[in-house]
């Protein structure tokens, strides 16, 4: 079973920055599989954030487009989420997520098939 441990999140005024870093329990899996972001606010239903499979194509959600950028070290086994020019909208749990494919097809809410605990990230002035 693939554990995910989450760091990063926290509270920033609008315009901040942030970077959510997650690293995977087993080896090789940020390497092998989709791997990728979503998040969900209070009230409102889960939204794919980010993705990225293991040749480094990325897919973003239109909402942080030139904003956000996913990313992966192979060698730490690590992905990470830098989320720059934040604003209040982006105030959400966001999750690390997976899926035991090499491809990440499909709708970017519906990519993941595990997820850690999620961390808290929250835009406010």
């Amino acid at each position: 079973q693939v554990q995910l441990v989450e760091s990063g999140g926290g509270s920033v005024q609008p315009g901040g920055s942030l970077r959510l870093s997650c690293s995977a329990s087993v080896n090789h899996v940020v390497s092998t599989y989709c791997m990728g972001w979503f998040r969900q606010a209070p009230g409102k239903e889960r939204e794919g954030v980010a993705s990225i499979d293991p040749d480094g194509n990325t897919r973003y959600t239109d909402a942080v487009k030139g904003r956000f950028t996913i990313s992966k070290d192979n060698a730490k086994n690590t992905l990470y989420l830098q989320m720059n020019s934040l604003e209040p909208e982006d105030t959400a749990m966001y999750y690390c997520a997976g899926h035991l494919t090499r491809r990440c097809i499909g709708p970017l809410r519906d990519l993941f098939s595990f997820w850690d605990q999620g961390t808290q990230v929250t835009v406010s002035s």
